[in-house]
């Protein structure tokens, strides 16, 4: 198994396009996966640039209904016509905002999805072959302080503050991947029944909402609960925050870009 990061907001190599997303491709031993789309057509430029053909992936997974993981779909489709497309109802029919700096939409703009290639998925389930969606996840631990910005339209047409409960997780083979983790690291670990080998995925630690005080007791409560697990992150995990969690984790946090690649 191995994945590689084709949409990230930052990248070593100057030939690849960075954006404010995420996108990795997991190949499995049976299975190409698509673990979001970033936020546009980038994921085919740096795709092609990595010499990844797109349309050989046979399933999509999108972690939840933000733009900047679920936007680059219908680019996507354009690629592929086989790709099944696994996403929480919640994450289609949601209408989502942010007021961090001003309010702004964070919609995704769905393509047409055919309903032989959509598969909706509300609870815990195997997909195939070894490959699990875990859903509804308990809210047991503190979720990231950066979702105060974040909100959902309700019926009424105002703004409540999401609960994420369009947000998913996947396992395969040992690999956890939590998209963005608005959900909150912690709890996405401790809804996941199997053991977690790699944890790969945004964690959306901000900079400048967490203490340093915070992100050191989380970080040492990662360590301490999770010995043998090793954490990947990038895209909504920030610099400042990644350094201060480094200080404890060492080499058991790593970070990604685009263009990286790791065999499991």
């Amino acid at each position: 198994m191995k994945w590689t990061v084709l949409v990230d907001n930052r990248t070593d190599n100057p030939v690849l396009e960075t954006e404010h997303g995420q996108s990795i491709l997991l190949e499995t031993e049976h299975h190409r996966v698509l673990l979001d789309t970033g936020a546009s057509d980038m994921l085919i430029r740096n795709a092609e640039k990595l010499s990844i053909d797109l349309s050989s992936v046979d399933c999509v997974f999108i972690s939840h209904g933000h733009s900047d993981h679920a936007g680059g779909l219908v680019h996507f489709m354009s690629v592929n016509d086989k790709a099944k497309i696994v996403v929480s109802p919640e994450a289609l029919s949601g209408r989502f905002f942010s007021k961090r700096g001003h309010l702004h939409s964070i919609m995704t703009v769905w393509p047409e999805l055919p309903e032989e290639r959509l598969l909706t998925v509300g609870e815990n389930c195997e997909i195939c072959d070894g490959i699990h969606i875990i859903s509804r996840i308990p809210q047991t631990f503190p979720r990231p302080q950066g979702n105060q910005n974040l909100f959902v339209e309700a019926g009424d047409g105002s703004l409540v503050p999401d609960d994420f409960r369009h947000e998913l997780a996947l396992y395969a083979g040992g690999l956890l991947f939590t998209g963005c983790a608005h959900s909150g690291l912690e709890n996405i670990l401790s809804a996941c029944p199997w053991p977690v080998r790699d944890v790969v995925g945004g964690f959306h630690l901000l900079d400048g909402y967490e203490s340093d005080e915070e992100l050191t007791a989380l970080a040492r409560r990662l360590k301490a609960r999770y010995p043998d697990t090793r954490f990947y992150t990038g895209h909504c995990t920030g610099e400042h925050v990644f350094g201060v969690m480094k200080n404890v984790m060492g080499e058991q946090l790593q970070s990604f870009n685009c263009g990286f690649l790791k065999g499991c």
